[in-house]
């Protein structure tokens, strides 16, 4: 089992003063910091036009990840593949790749937000079928031959050969049998223990169906460890946030002006995060991601943990990552 520290978004809570220059300066420390600490992986999330300025450039970022890390390995959770050119994708990650020795995992997903689709002049009905275009264009470009119907040669071809692993995020079950059909990987996002394992069968399936093996199971929850039992309580208000600001983002099209704040949580949103957050006294941890391992079976399970919480005292949220590198991580040893 691995684990890997995110999802690194540079977002600016309506309480923090600091600038984007020391967002971004901090995601850079907290990957260096995620590394020393003993997480396998580091991970970053995209999306555009946020009022709170969420993380645009996962490329690049990723590219600097490399430049501070040595061992660990650089995510992406996930880029919207639909927006993107195929062929540009393809030479940037192939020099994130290089930068990294080998460390770059490229997960993609479809997007959802209509007014993102619109201000890159895309049609949102036609993602998946360019996502799909998107993996195909990629997996050409990093082989030996010509890209068709181009008639070049994408160089310089990344360090690992054939390029780097495709991982598909996804919740809906087309989507998640897609990544089981044409992907390296697949990454679940925040589910419940139950419905985690209604994925996992979908893509046992799909895979059963077209004679494929070896798919890397992943997700990222939200996570946060206390030795004082009072965990929920501590993380509880910026869960809140960081799930009330994607479901903002369906109207704050073109807003700009002072961040607002949400509204107060009611009893059944707060028992949806509840459920859906990892969190408690180390042991009381160990315990939940069990639950997941056991549901990923003899497939290798990638747990990323939502550490990255904009807003939470930034001693108080790297105290938290630190507590479970030290006392979660090697119980899974």
């Amino acid at each position: 089992m691995k684990f890997g520290y995110g999802l690194i978004t540079c977002q600016r809570h309506p309480h923090d003063a600091r600038s984007d220059h020391q967002l971004y300066r901090e995601a850079l420390d907290l990957a260096a910091e995620a590394e020393k600490l003993g997480f396998d992986s580091v991970w970053t999330s995209e999306h555009h036009f946020q009022d709170d300025a969420y993380m645009p450039s996962v490329i690049p970022m990723s590219a600097a990840i490399a430049a501070r890390t040595e061992r660990v390995e650089i995510g992406v959770g996930v880029a919207l593949a639909p927006l993107y050119d195929p062929v540009r994708l393809a030479e940037d990650a192939a020099t994130v790749d290089l930068l990294s020795g080998g460390r770059f995992i490229l997960g993609l997903g479809l997007g959802w937000l209509d007014w993102e689709f619109e201000a890159f002049g895309q049609v949102r009905r036609q993602r998946a079928a360019r996502t799909e275009e998107a993996i195909a264009t990629l997996r050409q470009a990093w082989g030996s031959g010509l890209l068709q119907p181009q008639g070049v040669s994408v160089t310089p071809k990344p360090h690992q050969p054939g390029g780097p692993s495709i991982w598909i995020g996804a919740t809906a079950e087309p989507a998640i049998r897609r990544a089981a059909r044409i992907a390296d990987g697949f990454m679940a996002s925040e589910p419940v223990a139950e419905d985690f394992a209604t994925q996992v069968s979908w893509v046992r399936d799909e895979q059963r169906r077209h004679g494929r093996s070896g798919l890397a199971l992943s997700g990222y929850w939200p996570v946060f460890t206390s030795i004082d039992g009072d965990a929920w309580e501590r993380v509880r208000s910026h869960v809140h946030y960081m799930a009330w600001k994607y479901e903002d983002s369906e109207s704050n099209r073109g807003r700009i002006g002072p961040l607002p704040l949400p509204p107060a949580s009611d009893a059944t949103t707060e028992a949806l995060l509840r459920a859906t957050t990892i969190c408690g006294t180390p042991d009381e941890v160990i315990d939940q991601i069990r639950i997941l391992e056991e549901i990923a079976g003899p497939d290798d399970l990638t747990f990323v943990g939502r550490f990255y919480y904009p807003g939470m005292d930034r001693i108080e949220m790297r105290a938290a990552a630190r507590l479970f590198a030290e006392q979660v991580i090697p119980a899974f040893g």
